[in-house]
């Protein structure tokens, strides 16, 4: 079977030796396709290929209609909204994604992002520390739960919430989270709150003026999950409103421009998202990439599937 890495932002040059090693040991081809500007490219590459491991790249139907033999795709990361699920499903082709493999990336960016903002953006005036106060993280997955752990060594009180642990509060236990039961008094409970949602049709745009405004005067809002959930405009409107009102982000909003001349070193964007972007990262999600698509064709093994089957 033909193998293709498809990374318009490359793995590191370790991850990817081990890649391949996972790759070509199981008897398959690897074909690699790195720092590709234009999709002419992405299309002539797939034309053969058996798999894909992608990361952060665009695979819609165009995409997958010319990848007459591909039968699985691996998203290198947690979030697979950069690929076209219902063509994949329509044109036989499973899904998944390599969930838990970034989260403890990513938690520790959240942590980076958030001692800059309640330390004045290190300029040398007054600030506020972490301990004691009360964090609320909005879904609780793999990062969730990580971004948990680091809280607690900081001193920090920890609520979250997501559908799921509403309905089951005994799994907050186990990383000393307080359950509560809706988004609303999440907010309203919390001095900070990190993001750590899907982008789709429940959360796009669902952390509007109305939750926002929840939060006190002084709230944080840290967003690694991704620039669809959160209502820019009544972000926008809430930071007017409120002088002490913080975000950061790893993903630049349309007005970023704008929100950096209005609001100093109360806001913060990632020159690139950059939650993944570290060694341990990038070989954690490639390594396990491999090894699922591997298990695909051996054992037709589908735990991380993410698409329905046609």
């Amino acid at each position: 079977m033909k193998f293709l890495i498809a990374t318009e932002k490359p793995f590191s040059p370790a991850a990817v030796k081990q890649i391949r090693e996972v790759i070509e040991n199981a008897g398959h081809e690897t074909i690699l396709l790195e720092r590709y500007v234009e999709k002419s490219e992405l299309l002539a590459a797939v034309q053969s290929v058996d798999a894909m491991i992608v990361r952060s790249d665009i695979i819609d139907k165009e995409i997958l209609d010319a990848a007459t033999n591909l039968k699985i795709i691996v998203r290198a990361g947690a979030g697979y909204d950069n690929i076209d699920l219902h063509a994949a499903t329509a044109n036989n082709v499973c899904v998944m994604n390599t969930p838990g493999q970034n989260a403890n990336a990513v938690a520790e960016l959240v942590f980076g992002m958030l001692l800059y903002l309640v330390r004045s953006g290190f300029d040398g005036s007054i600030g506020s520390e972490l301990k004691g106060k009360k964090i609320g993280l909005h879904a609780f997955g793999y990062v969730g739960k990580r971004v948990a752990e680091i809280a607690n060594g900081f001193g920090m009180v920890v609520l979250a919430y997501s559908p799921s642990l509403a309905l089951n509060p005994e799994a907050g236990k186990r990383f000393n989270v307080a359950v509560v039961q809706s988004p609303e008094e999440l907010y309203e409970s919390c001095d900070i709150v990190s993001l750590h949602m899907p982008a789709n049709e429940q959360t796009r745009g669902s952390i509007n003026y109305g939750l926002l405004g929840r939060l006190p005067q002084n709230g944080v809002v840290i967003n690694t999950a991704r620039k669809e959930v959160i209502d820019e405009t009544a972000l926008m409107r809430i930071m007017e409103e409120r002088a002490n009102f913080k975000y950061a982000t790893d993903i630049k909003p349309i007005n970023h421009d704008k929100m950096v001349r209005k609001f100093g070193n109360r806001y913060l964007a990632s020159v690139k998202k950059s939650g993944a972007q570290t060694n341990e990262a990038n070989l954690n999600a490639g390594i396990a990439a491999a090894e699922q698509i591997v298990r695909y064709f051996a054992e037709g093994d589908e735990t991380f599937r993410v698409n329905p089957v046609k």
